[in-house]
């Protein structure tokens, strides 16, 4: 991982993890603290920052993501290219290039700010609860992947078509539509009107 002065604090010298604290913003994204990435998602969750990321290639096709089986939260299902929590003092558009990265082991070779969205999605399936004040990304992927299996179960590129069949048959995140359709103005400016997004 590259170190900047944001990700420096959350390295420990024997290469062991420190806690992952998050931060905690108001309803505007003004920043009020930080939180444990834990606790944060523990009923009734507290609103914090987050990013999600949406690349497509040279043929208009979005990149998901199958989240690994040994993730705490969400394991196992489909999702947007890349999500996850600036740390605190971390542009959200740096942390959206060092995750997908970390992820992916790819660079976007385009990435673009594509607004905010806030939710409240509660996870069935873990009890956990996503709070988030989200920032939106879109971009273009044009070198191969080389997934963390650690992050990564399996990843796809999908046309929009291709996207509703394995929506309607696979499990997905709970936050995905609402990420996805807050995001489509820009997918569409980026990807053009016959990509059908």
């Amino acid at each position: 991982m590259p170190i900047t002065p944001a990700t420096a604090t959350h390295s420990s010298s024997n290469g062991t993890a420190d806690a992952i604290l998050l931060e905690l913003v108001d309803e505007k994204g003004v920043t009020i603290g930080t939180a444990e990435k834990l606790s944060a998602h523990q009923p009734p969750g507290q609103l914090h920052r987050a990013f999600s990321v949406f690349l497509f290639d040279d043929h208009g096709r979005l990149l998901l993501q199958q989240r690994a089986q040994g993730k705490y939260h969400s394991p196992g299902v489909w999702s947007n290219t890349c999500c996850g929590h600036p740390y605190p003092g971390e542009a959200p558009f740096a942390a959206a290039a060092r995750r997908t990265f970390e992820e992916l082991g790819v660079s976007p070779s385009l990435l673009a700010e594509a607004g905010t969205v806030r939710y409240n999605h509660p996870d069935p399936a873990s009890g956990l609860v996503e709070q988030e004040y989200n920032h939106l990304f879109v971009g273009l992927v044009q070198a191969p992947l080389g997934p963390d299996p650690e992050e990564v179960g399996a990843t796809a590129f999908v046309t929009p078509a291709e996207l509703a069949e394995r929506h309607a048959r696979d499990p997905f995140s709970s936050w995905f539509m609402t990420v996805l359709d807050a995001t489509r103005p820009a997918i569409r400016e980026l990807t053009g009107a016959s990509a059908g997004w």
